[in-house]
């Protein structure tokens, strides 16, 4: 039977997780005051985990959420002398899934990690990720926003991007350059991590080379964007005008193309829509941008935004984003992302 690459190293990274899993349990190491061991386990995907970025006196850190909390992932690989990386990026960049998922496992089944834990309303979330080598972004991708907005159905995805600046954290503040803008507006979106380097790659395979998914907001100023010439990237690659967050869903869990998603500004819902509504479904997109650009492990890819933007409203009913407002976004299964304008 064949068995693409991805599906190669997800069984055999499953394999060497429940592997060094079982040996942690058994052995109930106590806390190393020691150099963490070298990795041993091989590249792969982590499965079936629900991961995220909080910062511990400034530095941000790889946690993970579980029954019991947040789970401190190198605090506890440390407790159980066991590796794993320190952060979200290592993770995705170095492939380092397995090992995430056996210090994990072996942190929910004995108890010598239980110092690692810490209840989740009192930690400060971090960026999801900060250091990708791609942000890549897909325009006109719903069916219905491209009605409302009076634009043709595209042919092909349409691409831009945004900087490793525009991102932003779960609770975090958009400072709005009111000296350059005035037209803000809101684009709730689900968000692909890759996990794997993927070149020219076919729509079946795709999803195999996927980390996770994420809520999203592709930030915009309107005025940016159209006001001079067509300035896509000018209107939307704006410092901290990417926040992802809060979580990192791992993609066994997640059927992207069938999710709900929601943006609420100051407590009214503005969006309501699904990911069935794309234009071009996330194999598609994935598959299409692998083609042009390569895509590497930790690269995020903003899959578009559905109808309900400021931009689609008749000009008599357009009010605009504005200092002080709230944004409030929600993917299906990936938890709701808050901000603040400043």
């Amino acid at each position: 039977m064949h068995m693409n690459r991805r599906g190669f190293l997800r069984n055999a990274g499953a394999m060497g997780t429940l592997a060094a899993a079982g040996a942690a349990a058994s052995c109930g190491s106590p806390a190393s005051t020691t150099t963490a061991p070298a990795r041993t386990l091989g590249k792969g995907l982590a499965r079936n985990l629900t991961l995220l970025t909080f910062r511990d006196q400034g530095t941000d850190r790889l946690g993970a959420k579980t029954d019991k909390g947040i789970l401190d992932v190198a605090r506890a690989a440390s407790l159980l002398t066991m590796y794993a990386p320190a952060t979200m990026d290592d993770l995705l960049q170095q492939e380092d899934g397995p090992s995430v998922q056996a210090v994990v496992e072996a942190a929910l089944r004995g108890s010598e990690a239980q110092a690692a834990f810490r209840p989740e309303e009192g930690i400060e979330y971090g960026p999801l990720v900060s250091r990708p080598d791609k942000i890549v972004c897909v325009g006109l991708n719903y069916r219905r926003h491209a009605e409302e907005i009076g634009s043709p159905v595209p042919d092909y995805p349409v691409l831009f991007n945004k900087f490793n600046a525009s991102l932003n954290r779960h609770k975090g503040a958009v400072k709005l350059p009111v000296d350059l803008a005035t037209n803000f507006d809101y684009e709730v979106e689900l968000v692909i991590v890759m996990g794997a380097t993927a070149s020219r790659v076919s729509d079946a395979d795709a999803l195999t080379y996927v980390a996770g998914y994420a809520t999203g907001n592709d930030f915009t100023a309107r005025d940016l964007q159209y006001g001079r010439g067509g300035q896509w990237m000018v209107g939307k690659a704006i410092d901290g005008f990417a926040p992802i967050g809060p979580y990192l869903v791992t993609a066994d869990q997640i059927d992207p193309d069938t999710l709900t998603l929601e943006c609420r500004v100051n407590g009214e819902t503005r969006q309501s829509s699904t990911t069935s509504d794309f234009i071009f479904g996330t194999r598609t997109m994935i598959s299409y941008i692998s083609h042009h650009f390569t895509l590497k492990p930790g690269d995020v890819i903003f899959t578009g935004t559905p109808q309900g933007v400021i931009q689609g409203m008749p000009k008599e009913k357009q009010v605009w984003l504005k200092p002080g407002d709230k944004l409030a976004c929600s993917v299906e299964r990936l938890g709701e992302l808050t901000f603040e304008l400043a």
